[in-house]
């Protein structure tokens, strides 16, 4: 339906797919997530036309662009680095519980801050198969690697998130999970 036009396929397809999306290039680069998932949003609408396949490819695909639109707007802001906005006002049109929202929040970003620690390829790999929902072989596809190599390093990426969550719980005086 989106590929014809129909705009509440389309929106269906932004409200599904947007929180891992954004999630995923949050653990990538916080600075640069909004952007990049703006980006991404409109060159999907644009080639649109050009996709073909079930809506699992059509995550995939979407996260290959995301990643692609990251990697370019790490390299433009190395280029011409932009300073913050510190007077944009956020509220959305839509308002909702704002203390729901902060412990949400909180919860994301303490959760990609961890996954930030990983080296970069297996933040990537965990991010895309966890977050982003995509199977192995899509995110072999996005990363540019075997399917081998993509459970190596989700597998990795998770052992050691394991570890360093146990570490901090016990430094807390918590139970480790």
């Amino acid at each position: 339906g989106a590929r014809r036009g129909d705009e509440q396929s389309f929106a269906l397809l932004y409200r599904d797919i947007h929180p891992a999306l954004l999630r995923y290039l949050r653990g990538m680069s916080v600075e640069l997530a909004e952007d990049s998932a703006s980006e991404t949003w409109l060159e999907a609408a644009r080639s649109l036309d050009t996709f073909e396949g079930p809506e699992p490819a059509f995550r995939g695909w979407l996260f290959a662009i995301a990643r692609r639109k990251l990697i370019d707007r790490v390299r433009y802001e190395a280029r011409r680095p932009s300073s913050a906005w510190d007077d944009v006002d956020e509220a959305g049109p839509l308002q909702r519980d704002i203390a729901e929202d902060v412990v949400e929040l909180d919860t994301t970003e303490r959760a990609l801050a961890l996954v930030r620690t990983l080296p970069p390829d297996h933040a990537e790999a965990v991010l895309l198969r966890i977050v982003g929902g995509l199977d192995y072989p899509e995110v072999a596809q996005v990363m540019d690697r075997t399917t081998g190599a993509v459970r190596v390093l989700v597998h990795r990426g998770l052992k050691r998130l394991a570890r360093d969550l146990g570490q901090q719980t016990q430094q807390q005086g918590g139970v480790t999970p």
